[in-house]
C-alpha cells in the first residue's frame, strides 16, 4: 500500500522556527554564563618568602620570611582570568644550615629584599562563579612573567653590607650583575567564595629566576690581592669566609679559581601566601545556570 504524505508548510515552519528558537536560546544561555562571571577583582595577600640557590640547594624551608603583596585579577569567563599582581618580601641563605659539610665549610650567608611584578595568566581547574551555591569553590594554577629588584647583603662586624658594590667573585667596577632581573613566574592554589563578593584565595607561586646572583654566589673566587686594590678590606673578607672543618684540613676552599657556587643553576624564590580578594564584577548568571543566590 503506498503510503500517503500530506505536507504541512505551516508545521515544517514551526518546526524549523522552534529549532532555531532553541539554538539561538542555547547560545544565549551559554553567553550568559561566560559573561556572568566577566569582571574585575582585587585583593591583598600576606606570608612568607623562601629562597632556593647556592647557599639552599636542599631546599630547606628553615629560614621563612614575611612577604605581602596586592593582585588586580580580570575575569574572562568562569575558567580564564589574566591577573597583575606585585609583592614584597625578603629572602636569606646560611651555609652552618646545609648537611653538606663542604658547604658548611664556605659558611657564607645573605639576605635580601625582593619586590617584584608580575603578569599571569590563570585557569580555573573547575567553573568559578562568584554568589553561586554550585560553583563557589576551584584549584587553580597560573603562569607568566615578573619584574623583580634585589640587593643580597652580609652581616659583618654587626652590621648589613650591600654585596654587589663589593665585585666579591672579581667583577670589574661598573660590570657588576644588575639587581633588576627577570623570572618565569608559575603555581597553583585554591580559591573559596565567602559570599557574593568576597573570597579568599591561597597559593604558592614560584619564582625561577634568569640571574645566579640573588645570593651574590655563582662562580670562583677571586684573587684577593686584586681584590683588596680595587674594592678594600670588607670586600676580602666578605668573598671568602671559609672555615677549616675537621676532615677538610687539605680543603682548596678560598683559593683563586676554585668553586665558590654553581653558575650552571639560576636562584629561584617562591611565595607562600593566602589573601582576601573582592569582586567588583555583576552577577547576571539565572540561578538554573549557577546557583545564584
Amino acid at each position: 500500500m503506498q503510503s500517503v504524505y500530506a505536507w504541512n508548510p505551516a508545521a515544517e515552519m514551526s518546526d524549523t522556527m522552534l529549532k532555531r528558537l532553541i539554538f539561538v536560546f542555547s547560545l544565549s544561555m551559554a553567553a550568559v554564563v561566560l559573561y556572568a562571571q566577566r569582571g574585575w577583582e582585587a585583593g591583598f595577600f600576606a606570608g612568607t618568602a623562601f629562597y632556593f640557590g647556592d647557599l639552599n640547594t636542599n631546599y630547606s624551608l628553615a629560614l621563612p620570611n614575611a612577604a605581602a603583596g596586592a593582585m588586580a585579577r580580570f575575569n574572562f569567563n568562569e575558567r580564564v582570568c589574566f591577573r597583575l599582581a606585585a609583592t614584597a618580601g625578603r629572602v636569606e641563605g646560611d651555609d652552618a644550615r646545609s648537611k653538606n659539610i663542604y658547604e658548611k665549610a664556605r659558611n657564607l650567608s645573605f639576605r635580601s629584599p625582593v619586590t617584584d611584578a608580575s603578569a599571569l595568566l590563570e585557569f580555573n581547574f573547575l567553573p568559578y562563579i562568584h554568589g553561586s551555591r554550585d560553583f563557589f569553590f576551584t584549584p587553580y594554577v597560573f603562569g607568566g612573567f615578573t619584574l623583580f629588584s634585589f640587593d643580597p647583603a652580609a652581616l659583618y662586624d654587626g652590621e648589613w653590607v650591600s654585596l654587589r658594590p663589593l665585585g666579591t667573585e672579581g667583577q670589574f667596577k661598573g660590570e657588576e650583575y644588575y639587581t633588576v632581573q627577570t623570572a618565569l613566574a608559575y603555581g597553583g592554589g585554591i580559591k573559596l567564595d565567602l559570599g557574593s563578593s568576597w573570597s579568599l584565595n591561597a597559593e604558592l607561586s614560584a619564582r625561577s629566576t634568569q640571574t645566579d646572583y640573588l645570593d651574590d654566589v655563582s662562580t670562583v673566587y677571586t684573587d684577593k690581592r686584586s681584590l683588596l686594590r680595587s674594592r678594600g678590606d670588607i670586600a676580602v673578607a666578605l668573598s671568602d669566609r671559609s672555615l677549616r672543618l675537621p676532615g677538610l684540613e687539605d680543603s682548596r676552599l678560598g683559593l683563586p679559581g676554585t668553586q665558590r657556587g654553581n653558575s650552571k643553576t639560576k636562584d629561584a624564590y617562591v611565595f607562600l601566601q593566602a589573601g582576601l580578594v573582592y569582586y567588583f564584577g555583576s552577577l547576571r548568571c539565572p540561578s538554573a545556570m549557577g546557583g545564584r543566590r
